[in-house]
């Protein structure tokens, strides 16, 4: 999961080496949180017009979590 998250950030960015992934421990509902970190200029490019881009990113994480009977949660930082 933490590769597909890598994986779809570089594609968005223009800098790929700066993005990070970190994953925290499963909370109580077993729902797994991943924070997504990138250059400074980048944002706008993970985060899209109106959140739209971001959006699709936890909604593909979502869709691949399932698959695998996981609950994520992607927050970008």
């Amino acid at each position: 999961m933490k590769e597909l998250l890598i994986t779809i950030a570089q594609g968005l960015v223009e800098n790929p080496e700066t993005v990070e992934v970190h994953v925290d421990e499963p909370t109580e509902d077993g729902t797994i949180v991943y924070h997504l970190h990138v250059g400074e200029t980048d944002m706008g490019r993970v985060i899209g017009k109106q959140g739209r881009i971001a959006k699709a990113i936890r909604t593909v994480m979502r869709a691949a979590a399932t698959r695998k009977g996981e609950k994520v949660s992607v927050e970008i930082d």
